[in-house]
């Protein structure tokens, strides 16, 4: 089940793309955009990183840091954040606690296969880790305007 505005923010400690170890409660006094995306290096995943690599000033202005988050392993992260000069933590989760966390680890169909998968989704955190808002009809090309309203 997906925590609702006004709830706190399940809290997490993993590895980032450059093995730097990331933890939700060191960001307390600003926003987090905890952003949960499928899989790196693929059409829509790409563009939500880029819009929010483009809006990075907009979204610092709002007191917003970015953080992403998916299964794929730290190789593949710093693949991903190296190829699109991604300015923003992206988070390993190959043992898919944080997605369960968050209620995004759910079941999928697509041509008609049933999987399990992540699914697109972001946290809005407030400055004291209690969740301000829950996107899940994602617009991966408007993204940081998501946030920013």
């Amino acid at each position: 089940m997906l925590p609702q505005p006004g709830q706190p923010a399940p809290d997490f400690t993993a590895q980032d793309q450059d093995g730097n170890t990331v933890s939700l409660h060191d960001f307390r006094g600003q926003k987090v955009a905890l952003y949960f995306y499928p899989k790196d290096d693929t059409p829509g995943c790409t563009a939500q990183a880029c819009n929010l690599r483009d809006h990075q000033e907009e979204l610092k202005a709002g007191n917003i840091q970015v953080i992403g988050v998916s299964i794929d392993n730290e190789a593949v992260h710093q693949k991903f954040a190296l190829k699109y000069d991604l300015p923003f933590p992206l988070l390993v989760d190959t043992e898919k606690k944080i997605v369960e966390a968050y209620g995004v680890w759910q079941e999928k169909k697509n041509y008609g296969k049933t999987y399990m998968g992540t699914v697109r989704t972001t946290f809005l955190i407030d400055e004291n880790g209690v969740i301000e808002k829950v996107i899940k009809k994602v617009d991966t090309k408007e993204h940081a305007a998501q946030l920013l309203k």
